[in-house]
């Protein structure tokens, strides 16, 4: 398919810029045989005994840091992940090479080569600090916040799940945003199973995707992490599967063999994209609406049939709904 073929215009007053209070207050389409539009918190009408619902647990690390080069000049830098030899980081600044000095406060760091392929720049740097950098990073770095959200987040734990517990993403699992844990509690009252699995989302969340013929796109590899425990509960499921999350579903999808979840711990970059056939037995999807071109729209799509989606998108847009990161969600049935 082409990438023209998941394209649509939306009016950049749609695009949410901050979150509503309470979390389940934003709105919901539930997309079945026909749209439903309802409040998050109805998102227990929709779930039973029986029923599993899967979560990413990931937790946002602070892991943007402004500072200097050596020569003075102003640099950004997102720290990516760790290396044998130092920390992989997406830097933005003028003439950063191999040897180049970085001064953020006082933390120095030496950018130690440059890392090239098909979408952007990494940089290998290596960080001169006393103790664990990610400790380091949570005293002087904040969120990554996408780059379409240009107002300030006041409280930082908004764009964390209330559930957040595995430290790595550089950008949060969205769609599970909306939950509280009055909500959680609610739905395993009614017997719904809640399973959580770990999938720490990596820097192809803000990359685009540049190949017209979207199969020769590649996407960036993401630390996933399925327990023992989780995988039985969610193969035990005796009702439907419900995976919170284009994340959850790249997680499942990459742990799925024969059917079966399994116990997964390392790295994948698995592209979900129409005519992709899934091998788990996801019911449901619950997810947020995602930006035109994008790999998580495409993955949606594969899902649901994209005339489906976009048809289901087109319908929003004339609503009013939120759009992207801190906008409104979508209860996805197969």
């Amino acid at each position: 398919m082409k990438l023209c073929d998941f394209d649509y215009h939306l009016p950049e007053g749609l695009i949410a810029q901050s979150p509503v209070e309470p979390r389940d207050s934003s709105r919901l389409m539930v997309l079945g045989q026909t749209i439903e539009h309802r409040r998050f918190s109805d998102i227990i009408d929709y779930l039973g005994d029986g029923d599993t619902l899967v979560l990413n647990d990931s937790r946002v690390i602070p892991a943007k840091i402004t500072g200097k080069k050596s020569t003075g000049g102003k640099v950004e830098a997102l720290v990516i992940s760790k290396s044998d030899t130092g920390y992989e980081c997406l830097i933005r600044g003028k003439n950063i090479r191999a040897g180049t000095g970085l001064h953020f406060g006082d933390l120095e760091a030496k950018v130690l080569e440059i890392r090239r392929d098909d979408c952007t720049n990494k940089y290998l740097v290596e960080f001169s600090c006393d103790g664990d950098l990610p400790d380091v990073l949570e005293k002087i770095g904040e969120a990554p916040l996408p780059p379409y959200i240009k107002r300030k987040l006041e409280d930082k734990e908004r764009y964390q799940t209330v559930y957040s517990k595995e430290k790595g993403s550089i950008a949060a699992p969205t769609a599970g945003l909306h939950f509280t844990k009055g909500l959680l509690s609610i739905l395993m009252e009614k017997g719904v199973s809640i399973a959580y699995v770990t999938l720490h989302v990596g820097p192809g969340t803000f990359l685009p995707v540049k190949a017209e013929n979207i199969e020769k796109h590649r996407m960036e590899p993401e630390y996933i992490s399925i327990s023992e425990k989780s995988a039985d509960m969610i193969n035990r499921t005796g009702g439907r599967l419900i995976a919170a999350g284009t994340t959850t579903v790249k997680a499942l999808e990459s742990s799925c063999v024969d059917g079966k979840i399994v116990q997964k711990e390392g790295f994948g970059q698995l592209f979900i994209y129409p005519p992709y056939r899934f091998k788990s037995r996801i019911d449901a999807i619950l997810t947020n609406f995602h930006l035109p071109e994008s790999t998580l729209l495409m993955l949606v799509s594969a899902f649901a049939g994209r005339e489906r989606v976009l048809a289901a998108y087109d319908e929003a847009i004339s609503r009013s709904y939120r759009f992207y990161s801190f906008g409104d969600a979508m209860l996805i049935f197969r």
